[in-house]
């Protein structure tokens, strides 16, 4: 898979030169590699949830852990993306999601229901992503202005994040999980479209960019799903 791992130049329909064989090619391994990442990522919240090695990270701490070590490796990844050790760094920080996501996941499991909680966030996050696959495939206009509306709304979003974290608010956590499910569904639609339009074509990068699109939708569905049907013993 390591392979031509490789950015060519541009131009042509929607300014992008490649051609379809080579989008298919990028399309490929990037779920291929997606399927892969999300195996690191189970081992990672097992692992939290098990030790309970995450429970103490919480508040600005946990905040403070989180952006230095996903800003640390989304560097490493955009530094490696182009050589064999794209891939491992890649796969390390699947896994460090995992131990992230896990805090969130062991809260889930103490509900009587958790377990069914768990497996509707993986299945509704599964089917947001099977429907902006479908729409990324049969939409045939241009999204790439997409992007930048989207970027201020992620950026918007995190700022918000930031806040609540200190402020500790119920309406807040809610508020931002249901924005955060448009706004990464969205993404997923635009980061998709990039694939199959020859915009993005190092497999690596556009790994990454779904990964983070999934993790987040799956983390705010299941945010929402505790709050509101969570069950006490």
């Amino acid at each position: 898979m390591n392979d031509q791992v490789h950015t060519l130049e541009t131009s042509g329909r929607f300014g992008y030169a490649m051609s379809q064989a080579q989008r298919n090619k990028v399309l490929r391994n990037t779920y291929w590699l997606l399927a892969l990442s999300l195996v690191p990522t189970v081992l990672g919240a097992w692992l939290g949830v098990a030790t309970g090695i995450t429970q103490s990270l919480s508040g600005g701490l946990g905040m403070i852990v989180f952006l230095a070590g996903a800003f640390g490796f989304i560097f490493a990844i955009e530094k490696t993306k182009n050589s064999a050790a794209g891939v491992p760094v890649l796969l390390g920080f699947t896994f460090f999601m995992g131990l992230m996501l896990s805090r969130l996941i062991a809260m889930v499991l103490g509900f009587k229901n958790g377990t069914d909680l768990v497996m509707t966030a993986f299945g509704g996050t599964a089917g947001v992503f099977f429907v902006m696959a479908t729409l990324a495939s049969v939409i045939k206009r241009d999204l790439s202005g997409m992007g930048k509306w989207l970027m201020v709304g992620a950026v918007v979003l995190m700022v918000g994040s930031l806040i609540n974290v200190f402020v500790g608010s119920s309406a807040g956590m809610l508020a931002i999980s249901v924005a955060a499910i448009g706004i990464f569904s969205a993404y997923m639609l635009y980061d998709l479209k990039q694939i199959i339009d020859g915009g993005e074509t190092n497999y690596i990068s556009a790994t990454l960019a779904l990964y983070l699109d999934i993790i987040n939708v799956f983390q705010s569905l299941l945010a929402l799903l505790g709050i509101f049907g969570g069950e006490r013993e």
